[in-house]
């Protein structure tokens, strides 16, 4: 049993490695790319880092509170609506950007900046909560230190996605300020492996562990 310094250590570290996982860099990928200023990339990180976090901490929490174990087919479930929303991202990148101003635009830029990371971010969470809610039950048995364990967790996701989308939207933003067409390239780019990944995913979860077999794999992240 690891020590009370110790396991807020390696949550934290745990937690922003966490950010860095393949789906996750993929999904903000095709969001941040649009993005023109560092700033502005880097709130949107943090936006995607508090929205798994909130629900990491409340869904593996309430895991980890009653010694629960989610159905492998919810687990599964959870994982297929990150597909689609993969999937999703990746087409709306193909969709060009809105010109700035008011009207439309303006819509636009404030969905971004708003609830569309932040979303991105809880569906994450739900997909992840299990995955998380057991590998802290099997390290850390005192729900208190477990549940505490889950806040650093969360601390260390947030901050590691918001390092990530500033060092992402980096190369579209310099593209921006100097060719439009690469930025355009890079953003394209994005949303083809964003779709690209989604297919993927969902394909292994519904042919591979079997999302509607009688006796799906347990799901796994």
């Amino acid at each position: 049993m690891l020590d009370a310094v110790s396991a807020g250590a390696l949550g934290l570290l745990l937690g922003v490695r966490h950010a860095t996982d393949a789906d996750h860099v993929v999904a903000v990928s095709a969001i941040v790319v649009r993005e023109r200023t560092f700033r502005r990339a880097a709130r949107l990180g943090a936006l995607w880092g508090v929205g798994h976090s909130l629900t990491v901490l409340a869904v593996g929490g309430t895991l980890v509170a009653f010694r629960l174990v989610m159905p492998p087919r919810l687990a599964l479930a959870l994982e297929f609506a990150v597909a689609m929303m993969l999937i999703l991202l990746g087409c709306n990148a193909f969709w060009p950007a809105p010109a700035g101003g008011r009207g439309r635009g303006h819509i636009h830029a404030v969905r971004s900046d708003g609830w569309r990371p932040f979303v991105v971010g809880v569906v994450h969470g739900l997909a992840g909560s299990a995955a998380v809610a057991i590998l802290v039950l099997a390290v850390i048995p005192e729900t208190l230190w477990a549940l505490a364990y889950l806040v650093v967790f969360g601390v260390g996701t947030i901050a590691g996605m918001t390092l990530l989308t500033f060092l992402i939207a980096a190369p579209a933003i310099y593209a921006g300020r100097h060719v439009t067409r690469v930025q355009r390239g890079i953003r394209l780019a994005a949303g083809a492996l964003s779709l690209a990944f989604g297919l993927l995913l969902a394909q292994e979860i519904v042919v591979d562990r079997g999302l509607f077999a009688p006796a799906p794999a347990e799901a796994g992240r």
